[in-house]
């Protein structure tokens, strides 16, 4: 959308990266609370590992997208 939709619309998928980000981060959040009652102590640092690969995709992808829409809007 940021790249070939409606360039009236491209802000809209700035909201959009912004809440992904945010709704990875609080997902991640709930993990790390959650995961600190297991005792499984291998597992919960699997989990970690992997949530914090998938928090800093996210933060990435959302820095990518807005970067483009600020070249788009100027």
């Amino acid at each position: 959308m940021v790249l070939e939709g409606n360039p009236n619309s491209v802000t809209d998928a700035g909201v959009g990266a912004l809440c992904a980000r945010t709704a990875v981060k609080g997902a991640f959040l709930n993990v790390k609370i959650n995961a600190s009652g297991l005792e499984d102590k291998e597992y919960v640092k699997k989990v970690l590992q992997e949530g914090n690969t998938i928090e800093a995709n996210a933060v990435k992808l959302e820095e990518e997208i807005m970067a483009i829409l600020k070249d788009r809007i100027g």
